[in-house]
């Protein structure tokens, strides 16, 4: 009986394991990253300072809002399809990887 838990508790840890360590979700993947010039906030398209990403640019379709309507950021595309998302002072707070459904 103990052979059969121990084993069990072996394969349960082991799926677990395998699904919080994706790569393709990794930030350590260079896709993901932020040391990836696109994806960083020096690249001008992801930067506060366009006006595409200005929060007095009240025609921008890509603000982030919190459950209240304050506007808190804004998100981009990288060209590998990244999905970044910034504060309004162009500080990255998180990421949707490549592919992944919202």
């Amino acid at each position: 009986m103990k052979k059969i838990f121990l084993l069990l508790a072996i394969l349960v840890s082991g799926s677990a394991w395998a699904q919080t360590n994706n790569w393709n979700d990794s930030p350590n993947n260079w896709n993901n990253s932020l040391n990836n010039y696109n994806n960083s906030p020096q690249n001008y398209n992801n930067s506060p300072l366009n006006f595409n990403n200005s929060p007095q640019n009240y025609n921008a379709t890509n603000g982030v809002y919190d459950n209240s309507g304050n506007r808190i950021g804004y998100q981009t595309q990288s060209p590998q399809g990244v999905t970044n998302v910034y504060d309004n002072n162009g500080n990255r707070i998180g990421y949707s990887p490549a592919g992944s459904k919202p």
